[in-house]
C-alpha cells in the first residue's frame, strides 16, 4: 500500500475516519503528531538539565572543598560525547544509530560524580528533565479526539517513537499529556534500537503483538519513518505535513536566531515560547489576555530579578510586603523552582502583612517622630494640618493640647501648603514642636505598643534571625521600608534590610545606609532609563493589578497573649468598592499567573537572565503605558483606589493633574499626537531631574 500526504489536520483526520473500519490496529508516532513542542528544536531541552547537574555538582564541590568547578557548557559536551559514541557502537550492530537515555546519561553521572552505585541521582537528573521536556509538550488536541474515538471503537492504539528516551519515560510524557489510558501499547527504538527510520520497527511490532499489515494503520508526520517504511511493509500510512505548524516553528526559529545577535529578540523569543498552543488557545476575558501578555511577562521579568539579587548577595530570606506582596509571593512559588531547579540556595519566603498605616506608629515607638517623617504626611494633597498626622501615626491629637497650644497652634491649624490659610510661620511652629521632649514622649508613649505589637510579629515570622533580609514591594518612595526599618534600627538583632521595588521613584531623598538600602528592578531613578519610566504613567494600575483579595492591614495591637493583626472593616462603602475592583481584575491576575509559569518554564529553556529580556520589557512598558489604545485604557482602567495614607480635605492649590491615563476617551480617540505630547513631556522632565 502507499502512503498518502496531508497538509492540514482536519483533511488527515477526515480520511483516517473513513478507512478507520479497514484497520483494527492504528499506531501513532508520537513527537510532532500526538504531541508538538513550544520550541524549534528538540535539543534546547538539554542545556536546562545541563546547568541542573551544574548547580548539583558545584554545590556539593563547594561543599566538600575541591576546586573543580564546571560550566554548563562542559556538562553539554560530556553528554554529547558519551551519547555520540553510544550511536557509533549501536550503528556497528544495528541499521539504526539509535541511543538510550539511561546508559549515557548513567555513564554522564558517574564521570561528573563519581558514583558507581547510587542510581538515585540519575533518576532526580531523569525526572527533572522530563519535567523541561513536558513543560514544552502540548497535545494535539484534535488528533487525540480521533485516537480516542477509535480506541472507543475497539482498535489497538500504538505509540511508536524514534527517540533516545525508553518507552518508561515515554509512558510518563503521555500520561502528563492525558491520554495513556488510551494506549494499548508505547514503542521506543531506545528500547530495542530497531527504528521507524530504517523499517525494521514494523517488523518487531508485528511479531510481538501479532499485527496483520493490512489490517493496519500508521500515522505520523516524517514522510520517510512514517510514511514510505511502514508502506513498504504493506501498512496503510498517513502523513501530515502541517504547514501551519512548520510556519509556527519557523517564527520561533527565527527569533532565536536573532536573539543570538540582538538582545531585544531575546525576551520576544520568550514571549513567543510563552503562547498558548492548541486546546489551550480558547477564547479569554480580555483582562486574562491582558495579564498573560503584558502583564506577566513584565512582573515575572521583577520576580526573576529578585531572585537573582537575592542569590548574588547571598540573601537568604526574603519577605514579601504589603498587598501587592501577596501576588509576588504566589509568582516566585509558581515561577522560580522550575527556573532555578537544582539550587540549594534559594532563599526562603514568607508574605509579611504590612501597610504605611499600620508601620507608621510603630516607626515612633522608640526615635519618636521628626520632621523628616512629618513632612511625608504632607506629601499628599489631601493632608491638611495636625489631626492628618494623629491618623497617619496612630495618635490620640486631644492628648496633646497643651503642646499644641504652648507652640501657638490648633488641632486644625492649616499646615500644609496646599490649602487654603496656610502661614509659613505655622509650619516653623510646628517644626519647633517636634522638637518640643514633652512632645516627643507623649508620640513614644502613644506608639510603643504598636512598635512592640510589630516586634511580637516579627520576632514570630522569623525576622530577626538572618543577619540579611529582602523586602519585596511594589514601590515606589520606600515609606514602608522607611518606617519598618526605623521601628527596628535600635535593635541590636536588627538585621541588615535589602529593599527591592518594582519600581523606585525615589521622590523624596531615601535614607540609605549599608543596613537599609533600596533597589528598583524594573525602574529605579537613580539609573537612568527612560523607557522603563513610563511605569510612572499610571502607577496605580500596577497596585491594582497586583493587589491581594483580603483588606487593608490597619495596625498591629498589643495583647496579653502577644499580637494581634488588626485589618480594615469591608462592610462600608470603600470596602465594597474595593470587592468590587478585586472582582473587576480577577481575569487580570489569572492571566498573570499563568503567563508568569509559561515564562519560568520558557526562561528555563532559554538560560535567559532579567538583563536578557530587559530590552523587550521596556518595549511593552512604552507601547502598553505611553502608547495605548483607548480601548486598552477603557479596558483595564481602575475604576476605584484606596488610599487610607491619602486624607479626605479638598486642596485648593493642587494644578489639575495633567496624566494620559485619566484623558476622557473622546481626548485619546481623536487628538492624534496626544500621546507624543506626554512622552515628550516625560522625556524633558527626565533631562531635568
Amino acid at each position: 500500500m502507499s502512503m498518502q500526504q496531508f497538509y492540514a489536520l482536519g483533511q488527515l483526520i477526515e480520511e483516517g475516519e473513513r478507512i478507520s473500519n479497514t484497520v483494527d490496529t492504528v499506531s501513532f508516532d508520537l513527537f510532532d503528531t500526538l504531541l508538538i513542542r513550544r520550541i524549534h528544536n528538540p535539543d534546547m531541552v538539554k542545556p536546562a538539565v545541563a546547568r541542573y547537574i551544574c548547580h548539583k555538582i558545584n554545590k556539593r564541590a563547594a561543599k566538600e572543598g575541591t576546586r573543580k568547578k564546571w560550566t554548563w557548557e562542559q556538562v553539554q559536551k560530556l553528554r554529547d560525547t558519551f551519547e555520540q559514541e553510544q550511536r557509533q557502537q549501536t550503528g556497528q550492530r544495528f541499521d539504526d544509530f539509535e541511543a538510550c537515555y539511561p546508559d549515557y546519561m548513567g555513564q554522564l553521572v558517574t564521570a561528573i560524580f563519581g558514583e558507581q552505585e547510587d542510581k538515585s541521582l540519575l533518576r532526580e537528573i531523569t525526572d527533572y528533565e522530563l519535567a523541561v521536556e513536558n513543560s514544552v509538550l502540548v497535545p494535539r488536541h484534535d488528533l487525540v479526539e480521533w485516537l480516542k474515538r477509535l480506541k472507543g471503537q475497539g482498535k489497538k492504539i500504538l505509540v511508536v517513537s524514534d527517540v533516545y528516551l525508553p518507552a518508561a519515560h515515554l509512558e510518563r510524557m503521555i500520561e502528563h499529556a492525558g491520554f495513556l489510558d488510551q494506549v494499548d501499547a508505547v514503542i521506543s527504538s531506545a528500547d530495542s534500537f530497531l527504528a521507524k527510520a530504517s523499517g525494521k520497527a514494523f517488523p518487531m511490532l508485528q511479531e510481538q503483538f501479532g499485527l496483520n499489515y493490512e489490517r493496519w494503520l500508521h500515522v505520523g508526520d516524517n514522510p520517510v519513518s512514517d510514511g514510505g517504511r511502514p508502506a513498504e511493509r504493506g501498512i496503510q500510512s498517513l502523513v501530515l505535513r502541517d504547514g501551519l505548524e512548520k510556519m509556527r516553528k519557523s517564527l520561533a526559529k527565527r527569533y532565536y536566531n536573532y536573539a543570538l545577535g540582538q538582545p531585544f529578540y531575546r525576551g520576544r523569543c520568550l514571549q513567543q515560547l510563552m503562547l498558548p498552543l492548541e486546546a489551550e488557545n480558547i477564547p479569554q476575558h480580555p483582562l486574562y489576555v491582558k495579564g498573560f501578555n503584558v502583564f506577566a511577562p513584565i512582573l515575572a521579568g521583577f520576580i526573576q530579578g529578585v531572585a537573582e539579587h537575592c542569590l548574588h548577595a547571598g540573601i537568604r530570606r526574603i519577605y514579601f510586603f504589603s498587598r501587592e506582596g501577596w501576588l509576588f509571593e504566589q509568582l516566585w512559588n509558581r515561577m522560580i523552582p522550575k527556573m532555578y531547579a537544582g539550587r540549594e540556595d534559594l532563599p526562603e519566603t514568607s508574605y509579611f502583612y504590612v501597610s504605611r498605616m499600620a508601620l507608621a506608629p510603630a516607626s515612633c515607638g522608640h526615635a519618636g517622630l521628626d520632621q523628616e517623617h512629618a513632612d511625608i504626611v504632607f506629601l499628599p494633597s489631601g493632608n491638611k494640618d495636625f489631626r492628618d498626622v494623629c491618623r497617619v501615626f496612630g495618635l490620640e491629637a486631644d492628648a496633646f493640647s497643651d503642646i499644641l497650644t504652648s507652640h501657638e497652634l490648633r488641632q486644625d491649624t492649616v499646615l500644609s501648603p496646599l490649602h487654603e490659610g496656610f502661614l509659613p510661620r505655622n509650619r516653623l511652629c510646628f517644626n519647633e514642636m517636634l522638637q518640643d521632649e514633652f512632645f516627643q514622649d507623649e508620640v513614644r508613649k502613644q506608639t510603643l505598643p504598636a512598635q512592640q505589637a510589630l516586634h511580637r510579629y516579627m520576632e514570630e515570622q522569623g525576622f530577626f534571625q538572618e543577619s540579611d533580609v529582602a523586602l519585596v514591594d511594589i514601590g515606589w518612595l520606600g515609606t514602608i521600608q522607611r518606617f519598618l526599618y526605623r521601628s527596628i534600627e535600635h535593635r541590636e538583632d536588627a538585621p541588615r534590610c535589602h529593599g527591592l521595588l518594582f519600581g523606585a521613584t525615589r521622590g523624596i531623598p531615601y535614607p540609605t545606609t549599608p543596613a537599609n538600602s533600596i533597589t528598583g528592578i524594573i525602574y529605579d531613578r537613580d539609573r537612568f532609563d527612560l523607557a522603563a519610566s513610563t511605569v510612572l504613567y499610571n502607577r496605580d494600575l500596577f497596585e491594582e493589578a497586583c493587589r491581594a483579595p483580603h483588606s487593608t492591614l490597619n495596625g498591629y495591637r498589643l495583647t496579653e497573649e502577644g499580637y494581634e493583626l488588626v485589618f480594615r472593616h469591608e462592610d462600608d462603602a470603600i470596602g465594597q468598592a474595593e470587592k468590587e475592583q478585586d472582582r473587576f481584575f480577577a481575569p487580570l491576575q489569572e492571566g498573570i499567573m499563568a503567563g508568569a509559569e509559561q515564562y519560568a518554564a520558557s526562561a528555563a529553556i532559554l538560560g535567559y537572565a532579567v538583563r536578557d529580556v530587559k530590552p523587550w520589557l521596556n518595549y511593552l512598558l512604552v507601547s502598553r503605558m505611553a502608547f495605548p489604545k483607548a480601548k486598552e485604557i477603557k479596558e483595564i482602567c481602575q475604576r476605584h483606589h484606596l488610599d487610607d495614607f491619602h486624607g479626605q480635605h479638598k486642596a485648593t492649590k493642587v494644578a489639575a493633574a495633567k496624566e494620559l491615563w485619566k484623558c476622557s476617551l473622546v481626548k485619546l480617540r481623536w487628538r492624534p499626537f496626544l500621546r507624543i505630547e506626554f512622552f515628550l513631556r516625560l522625556i524633558k522632565d527626565h533631562l531635568h531631574s
